[in-house]
């Protein structure tokens, strides 16, 4: 480990204090003025700029910034029906689209972030959309209408199909036009795209058959292709051979689900080398606040990251170094290096996508699991939040005890347990 001379500095900023917030630009890790109460955040879904508070430091949120909602048919046959043969029919019917529910990349919507981003897209639009990994290929394909009339029918499934992007928020300190400083929700890393779609209904539909414009009805009745000389010609009754249209929309095979890392995270890459990190000279606890217990690195390698006691008998794994400190847009990124095990705390590769992963520490590689960003309190208070730079999750606790493990959670701890104090030793 080396320290550079500009890095040294870090640990006497962080201890710094001045009369007034206003006393020039805060540097990279700059806890310098008295703190400032921010108002609580409203109950409604949270948007950039809103306030925050201190215990919202170690959460995250998503919001949506664009929708989009398609009718589209999922299923879908063309059948003749002859005098004689109304009544009631049962078709099966072929696949013309597969929708899969996703957030990302991914498709399993077990982490609390994902359904929450579902969630607020339900809000958004106003319809009632999938919260939860499905597909309408899981669906079934039998359609039963009662026909009165003879005709060229398209028996159907179909849904109005909702996509858009969303963003990530997290709380961080913001300075005002008047100097003083607040707390609010501030756009972070980790953006995407989504997929869900509401109940499927079925139908059956001729081309004579007057229906609302931009319906699921009448994207129906477009694939019918009424003016082709096969839509026009006679059949018996029953199926009748697709045309060249619904030949042309028939869906390309759908991928089976994964469990991958979200598309706007950076990469993970192995850790066959020790990186040469530039660290503070100081060393930190992170600590609860007001509380004895810290983040303690383990000895054994298979081990976690636990809630442990301060003491001498501490061998410093309760201290912390923060290496290759950048800043942007007032988030602190950073590597923390352990001073009792030498390690860097990482999630596991293989964890990465599983809520509630537990934290590690492992040789130190230029890896982006090793890699968090800090959210800070108003200058003058430690406290912090931490995320993962590549899970885009939020460190905290299930509960306050000795041994507890610090674990991943997509949206933090909402109850204020992911808010940690950044303190100097």
């Amino acid at each position: 480990m080396r320290s550079t001379g500009p890095v040294r500095r870090i640990g006497r900023l962080f201890m710094a204090t001045t009369a007034t917030a206003a006393a020039g630009a805060i540097t990279a890790l700059g806890l310098a003025a008295a703190p400032a109460a921010a108002a609580p955040a409203g109950t409604t879904a949270a948007r950039p700029g809103d306030a925050c508070t201190a215990a919202d430091l170690g959460t995250r949120h998503p919001y949506i910034k664009t929708t989009e909602v398609s009718p589209t048919i999922t299923h879908f046959k063309g059948w003749y029906v002859t005098e004689g043969t109304t009544g009631q029919q049962t078709v099966s019917t072929d696949t013309t689209t597969v929708i899969a529910v996703s957030v990302g990349l991914n498709d399993t919507i077990e982490t609390s972030f994902a359904v929450e981003a579902l969630s607020n897209v339900k809000a958004t639009v106003g319809l009632d959309v999938k919260l939860e990994y499905t597909s309408t290929s899981e669906e079934s394909n039998s359609v039963t209408w009662n026909l009165t009339q003879p005709g060229y029918y398209g028996f159907y499934k179909g849904t109005k199909k909702v996509t858009g992007t969303y963003g990530s928020l997290n709380c961080n300190r913001a300075q005002q036009d008047d100097g003083s400083w607040a707390l609010k929700w501030t756009e972070g890393p980790g953006s995407g795209s989504f997929t869900t779609f509401t109940t499927l209904e079925e139908g059956a539909v001729r081309c004579q058959d007057s229906v609302p414009a931009d319906s699921i009805m009448a994207r129906a009745q477009a694939l019918l292709d009424c003016g082709s000389a096969a839509a026009k010609a006679d059949h018996p009754a029953g199926a009748v051979a697709p045309t060249a249209k619904q030949k042309l929309d028939r869906p390309a095979p759908h991928p089976a689900p994964t469990a991958g890392t979200p598309a706007e995270q950076p990469t993970a890459t192995g850790h066959s080398t020790r990186a040469a990190l530039d660290c503070s000279a100081e060393a930190y606890k992170i600590a609860v606040p007001g509380k004895p217990l810290s983040w303690g690195a383990p000895l054994l390698a298979d081990d976690g990251v636990r809630l442990r006691p301060s003491s001498i008998f501490s061998a410093h794994l309760d201290n912390w170094r923060l290496c290759n400190v950048t800043e942007q847009d007032g988030v602190l990124e950073a590597s923390l290096w352990n001073w009792g095990n030498g390690g860097c705390a990482t999630v596991a590769e293989q964890n990465a996508s599983t809520e509630r992963a537990v934290l590690m520490t492992v040789p130190c590689a230029e890896d982006d699991l090793q890699r968090f960003y800090i959210y800070r309190d108003v200058p003058g208070s430690p406290k912090i939040g931490v995320q993962n730079k590549y899970t885009g999750s939020m460190m905290g606790y299930d509960r306050y005890a000795d041994g507890e493990f610090i674990r991943q959670y997509s949206s933090g701890r909402q109850d204020g347990t992911g808010t940690f104090d950044l303190t100097a030793v």
